[in-house]
């Protein structure tokens, strides 16, 4: 989720903007992306402002999400589809192989909150009788929720090959004592950036985040609108670049629409 906690003004970056993406935490000192990166994280179709690494030398983009170096070289197919203003977008690239069963572990180095947590946002998902189902597990996930510090609150990535992505990184420090609702909120946004689900408002990232708009562009990766969803701005949707400190963003009337059409 994006960028500096409203609350924690002071610290940084976000999740208290509780950037229910990413967040940034502005604390060390990483590595500067590249000239030549910074241009192919454009033409895949994210924004290449504010790109950070992280401990594992992937670039985050856009907030909290994980793009690597094979990510920076890929060519897909498929053109880009770009429309209006703040409908639900996807990637390309979804989870196939349905009906499925997805899933997901916490760290033991996270706190039993994260558990508790995260079978909220298990019940969240399930509740919707999709073609993809969630089921906590203790080791063995096929996406593994881990603990994390750095620059960021919160960051994951894409589906690929199929597959949704694997990880979902927390920075738990920086998260802090937030309810057990807004923590369910960031780790459903997280997977759902892992199942294929891009921002809600990418196309102006101020909606949510304050500051200059921020038009998070969208080509080879993708940006498809997903049909029937709410052509203005969304105010409470659980897939906006950012949250405040302490709210709580159950699926709406829009999110359920996209989740329902892709799967």
């Amino acid at each position: 989720m994006g960028n500096t906690l409203r609350n924690r003004a002071a610290v940084a970056a976000c999740l208290v903007m509780l950037c229910a993406c990413r967040k940034n935490v502005a604390t060390e000192q990483t590595a500067s992306p590249s000239d030549e990166a910074l241009s192919k994280i454009y033409a895949l179709g994210f924004s290449n402002k504010n790109v950070t690494m992280d401990e594992d030398g992937n670039y985050l983009v856009e907030g909290d999400i994980v793009l690597n170096a094979a990510d920076l070289d890929g060519k897909p197919d498929m053109q880009f589809l770009r429309v209006g203003n703040a409908e639900q977008y996807r990637t390309y690239n979804l989870v196939t192989r349905l009906p499925r069963v997805i899933t997901v572990s916490v760290s033991s180095k996270l706190s039993k909150s994260y558990v508790a947590a995260l079978d909220e946002t298990i019940s969240r998902y399930n509740a919707e009788k999709l073609l993809i189902t969630f089921k906590r597990v203790s080791s063995g996930a096929d996406i593994s929720i881990v603990k994390a510090s750095g620059n960021y609150l919160a960051s994951s990535g894409f589906p690929s090959s199929g597959n949704p992505y694997n990880q979902v990184k927390v920075n738990s420090t920086a998260i802090g004592s937030q309810p057990q609702a807004t923590v369910a909120t960031i780790l459903a946004h997280e997977i759902g950036h892992c199942i294929g689900f891009r921002h809600t408002d990418y196309m102006d990232r101020s909606y949510s985040c304050n500051g200059d708009p921020v038009n998070e562009g969208a080509s080879t990766i993708g940006a498809v609108l997903i049909p029937g969803t709410n052509s203005n701005p969304d105010p409470n949707s659980f897939m906006l670049s950012c949250i405040g400190s302490g709210e709580n963003r159950p699926f709406n009337a829009n999110d359920k629409t996209a989740l329902n059409y892709m799967y």
